[in-house]
């Protein structure tokens, strides 16, 4: 039986609405009454960085994200700093270490910047951590309550790919800002006149990176482990291109809120994007995340004019009468998505718009998709090839091609 979603605390905070989130995400239906591992949704994406406090800048800056609660020593937290920002229904929270013997330095060094912690907001915490340890998953903290005057929050973690874990949330009989340790912050950056009250939604997906050979066996994990289902595969001419190739699987849970494509590289002539993340950042992680947003024109338009630097694509993509017959209408003239860089992509179910920023630290590891999704439950993949050529180019600028 298939059950009509709900929306989540966090959705409703962001004014969204249910036919909303289906276009910005591809929510579907589902019955969680049979899911071992029930997941409601996203709950936030940790980050360590090496300077929180101008990385959280960046992202109210150039991202439109709001500040709304921070840890640090002015509030007993003596190890790091950490900023939570907001947009929609998207929460980041940006760390970094304070005392010189904080274990995230030791993050950053072996990683740079880049995502730590995919917390996953679910029900009941303690029916998936038992789910999760008989089905091999390492729990990393057991369950356990965090409290403070707002209320309790239940949460434990196991662990993924490389460094990254999963913590599970569950915060229902919480009312605080975040978490206990956090208190209420917001920020002095004043935005520029007209901006729009924020440039993105949702997360619409995370993407990992894992060694060859390694993506069937973390596919097998979420399916085993959290019951998520199969979506996609990209595999061969799909995902190759004259130089390099890579191979994909696309897991997600029952509602399909929560979608993690999986990549490993494939044997090519040269070495692909996956290969230069696994070599900078020093092992599997999180390769890029997607941003849905409803008008992605202007959402580029406003990134871009606070220096947010996107990858380009040449005139022929948008020129090629094959794209141009295959997509047929959609709500933006290509002369538009053509001035700015914007791909599209069309399958039985609608049609999506993305753009991919190139990578905002200084290692080539994680970047940001920006989607805008119209009945597509895809991931673009009519746009693989003029994709991976545009990262291939950027390759060869910094000699890792």
């Amino acid at each position: 039986m298939t059950i009509q979603p709900t929306l989540t605390p966090q959705e409703r905070q962001a004014d969204l609405d249910l036919q909303q989130l289906k276009q910005l995400v591809g929510l579907v239906e589902y019955d969680a009454s049979g899911d071992p591992f029930p997941v409601t949704g996203w709950d936030a994406v940790v980050f360590v960085v090496g300077n929180a406090t101008q990385t959280a800048h960046f992202y109210q800056s150039a991202f439109g994200m709001e500040l709304v609660a921070y840890s640090g020593p002015e509030t007993g937290n003596r190890d790091h700093k950490a900023y939570v920002l907001k947009s929609g229904s998207c929460r980041f929270v940006v760390s970094g270490g304070v005392d010189p013997a904080s274990p995230l330095h030791d993050h950053h060094r072996r990683h740079g910047d880049g995502v730590s912690d995919i917390a996953l907001e679910v029900p009941d915490v303690d029916r998936c951590v038992a789910h999760a340890r008989a089905q091999g998953a390492k729990v990393l903290e057991e369950p356990h309550d965090v409290s403070d005057e707002h209320g309790t929050v239940r949460i434990a973690a196991i662990g993924a790919y490389g460094d990254t874990r999963h913590t599970l949330v569950d915060r229902s009989r919480y009312t605080g800002v975040y978490l206990p340790g956090y208190v209420a912050r917001q920020s002095e950056y004043v935005r520029r006149d007209g901006a729009p009250k924020r440039l993105f939604q949702a997360l619409d997906h995370v993407v990992g990176n894992v060694e060859l050979g390694e993506m069937d066996n973390w596919v097998a994990f979420y399916n085993r482990v959290m019951g998520f289902v199969n979506m996609a595969e990209f595999i061969g001419d799909d995902i190759a291109t004259d130089y390099s190739a890579l191979m994909s699987k696309v897991v997600a849970n029952g509602n399909h809120r929560v979608k993690f494509p999986l990549n490993e590289p494939a044997v090519a002539r040269k070495r692909s994007q996956i290969d230069e993340f696994l070599d900078f950042y020093g092992g599997p992680g999180a390769q890029h995340l997607a941003l849905a947003t409803n008008d992605i024109v202007r959402t580029v338009d406003a990134m871009r004019a606070e220096g947010v630097e996107f990858l380009s694509t040449p005139d022929s993509y948008y020129e090629d009468p094959a794209l141009r017959a295959r997509i047929g209408q959609v709500r933006v003239p290509i002369e538009e998505l053509k001035k700015r860089g914007i791909l599209v992509d069309r399958d039985e179910d609608g049609y999506l718009l993305q753009i991919f920023t190139k990578p905002v630290g200084d290692r080539p590891t994680v970047f940001f998709e920006l989607i805008e999704r119209h009945g597509s439950l895809g991931f673009g993949k009519g746009n693989f090839k003029a994709l991976f050529e545009a990262i291939e180019r950027e390759q060869e600028r910094r000699g890792n091609l």
